[in-house]
């Protein structure tokens, strides 16, 4: 092997430092515009509540008022019988609580749900001294 792996680990530090401070830069950047955007929308809104128009066109685009709706419940027990009880299981998503499989897997080594796929690779993790 041409390169130590103190090289290799020293240089992979000195890498993902570098993007972290990117990452970083580009979070903070993103959020000061993200502050722009809400202050430009809440000013559509305004005008929308005034004027009673829900789209706006103009030559460089249009806006339209929309009503965004999000879900959630504080009691997933009762949620969870009511979905059992209406037979409504497209009311959850469809994935797989990656920890709590490999978890319970670990637990009941004898059991295997079916179909179900597993798809695993070895890793390398390079803590900083």
């Amino acid at each position: 092997m041409d390169v130590s792996i103190d090289k290799i680990v020293a240089t992979y530090i000195k890498i993902r430092d570098a993007k972290e401070k990117l990452q970083q830069e580009f979070k903070q950047q993103e959020a000061d515009l993200n502050e722009q955007l809400a202050v430009l929308k809440q000013q559509l809104l305004e005008i929308s509540k005034a004027t009673g128009a829900t789209s706006f066109s103009t030559p460089n685009g249009t806006a339209y008022r929309t009503v965004k709706s999000r879900y959630w419940t504080n009691d997933w027990g009762s949620f969870y019988g009511f979905v059992r009880e209406h037979g409504a299981m497209e009311l959850l998503e469809k994935r797989i609580h990656q920890s709590n499989m490999r978890e319970f897997l670990e637990n009941n080594p004898e059991l295997h749900p079916p179909n179900l796929n597993v798809d695993s690779e070895y890793e390398i993790t390079i803590k900083r001294k």
